[in-house]
């Protein structure tokens, strides 16, 4: 049995946050019935294609496990189709623009006329105020949510991280503010409204440097290289390049190769605890006892100079090598993994996290598997549906649709072309 097996899902959700959660929860056990416009369906279907003819990998690795209905919800039966999957469902889940749901008729408060055990669950750019109605993505929520301001080098421009913290980020915290609504219900018996703001959630991943931004007033942030270079700080969380977040300085380092492999470096952590191993290792032995090393304190102004000699040393070994010499010391390092060598890493393929799916119109594609592991409750990870691929079995099977009623229904066109 699957941890959220029985729990149907309406999945109103296109691009890339909703259908994170969606995803996640189909993953999960839920079954998640995806609601799709006739004849075009998520717009990340067409979007950044690379084999013409096949819905895109940027639809099919954010909607597996999942069913496809086309349904039309502005036509008056398929209102009448969308009022059933609301009286069928526990949870539905949009990341419409504000107020669509309402001008289709459907706002909370006759959704939950309609079905009073349901979760209604909403992604939105901000939260309530003055841009409520603003319309945000991906790098718009990294930068209202604190990560662009302190992500970069301080003599250079603010700067995008390449993980999706605004829109994949916004789709975890709904999936936990659902599945906590859904756990809710089993001792209230009534459905609620949950709501992830993307610039609210990206700030709960930068909580490190609202904790920093405070700590200014007390004097520099003497972990940031910026403070062993003598560089003055401003009154605000400064960017701070690839130093550590945490209290023991890192950088990343060259190594061996780095020329010509833009990937051949590693993460080093000058660990207080391993501090004299590190000396050893480097070949600074003497740096144990020297005067103005021996105490982290000491060398906070000289961690220019530290990380220079400790690079001398990684860029005679390669990044896995650093990885083999120091991790039974406990040296803290990580190589850069490329998504080359991700995707061909046996161990994260043995645990799921990497899997192969077969597509019938793509073929076999490499894909992000369940990042979340129950011991009870496995995941097999099951292909994105074709547009409209289950409408029908939808109608029949969840809605009890049948016979002439069946017929109605396709013949009023609420729902779009029925897959043999």
């Amino acid at each position: 049995m699957k941890a959220l097996e029985g729990v149907k899902i309406l999945d109103f959700t296109h691009v890339q946050s909703g259908p994170t959660c969606t995803q996640l929860l189909a993953w999960l056990g839920a079954d998640v019935i995806k609601v799709e416009r006739p004849g075009v369906g998520d717009a990340t279907r067409k979007q950044l294609v690379d084999k013409p003819g096949a819905d895109s990998l940027y639809f099919t690795m954010l909607n597996h496990n999942k069913r496809s209905i086309e349904l039309n919800s502005k036509n008056e039966t398929g209102k009448e189709v969308l009022t059933r999957l609301i009286k069928a469902c526990d949870v539905l889940v949009e990341n419409f623009a504000p107020g669509a749901l309402d001008r289709m008729g459907f706002s909370w408060e006759n959704i939950q006329r309609i079905n009073p055990r349901i979760i209604m669950a909403s992604v939105k750019g901000f939260g309530p105020g003055k841009y409520e109605n603003c319309k945000v993505y991906e790098n718009v929520a990294q930068c209202s949510g604190g990560s662009a301001s302190t992500t970069g080098f301080l003599d250079g421009p603010p700067m995008i991280t390449g993980a999706q913290i605004g829109d994949s980020g916004t789709g975890l915290h709904l999936a936990l503010g659902i599945v906590s609504a859904l756990f809710q219900r089993e001792k209230s018996g009534r459905g609620q409204r949950v709501l992830a703001p993307m610039q609210d959630g990206v700030l709960n991943l930068c909580r490190v440097k609202l904790r920093d931004q405070q700590r200014l007033s007390a004097g520099p942030l003497t972990e940031y290289s910026q403070f062993s270079s003598g560089i003055e700080f401003g009154d605000a969380t400064p960017r701070a390049g690839n130093d550590s977040g945490g209290g023991h300085p890192g950088r990343i380092l060259k190594c061996k190769g780095w020329r010509n492999d833009p990937n051949a470096y590693t993460y080093f952590i000058t660990q207080t605890a391993v501090w004299e191993k590190i000396c050893d290792v480097i070949g600074e032995p003497e740096w144990k006892t020297r005067e103005g090393y021996a105490t982290p304190a000491e060398r906070l102004d000289k961690l220019d100079d530290i990380f220079n000699r400790i690079e001398q040393w990684t860029m005679t070994k390669t990044k896995f090598e650093v990885m083999d010499i120091c991790n039974p010391l406990d040296i803290p390092v990580g190589p850069i993994i490329s998504m080359k060598e991700i995707m061909e890493d046996e161990g994260l393929r043995r645990t799921g996290t990497i899997v192969d799916v077969d597509h019938p119109e793509r073929g076999r594609y490499t894909t992000v598997g369940c990042p979340i592991k129950l011991s009870d409750s496995p995941v097999d990870v099951e292909r994105s549906p074709l547009l409209g691929e289950h409408t029908r079995e939808i109608l029949e099977d969840v809605l009890g649709y049948g016979g002439e009623d069946l017929a109605r229904v396709i013949e009023s066109g609420a729902v779009g072309e029925i897959k043999s």
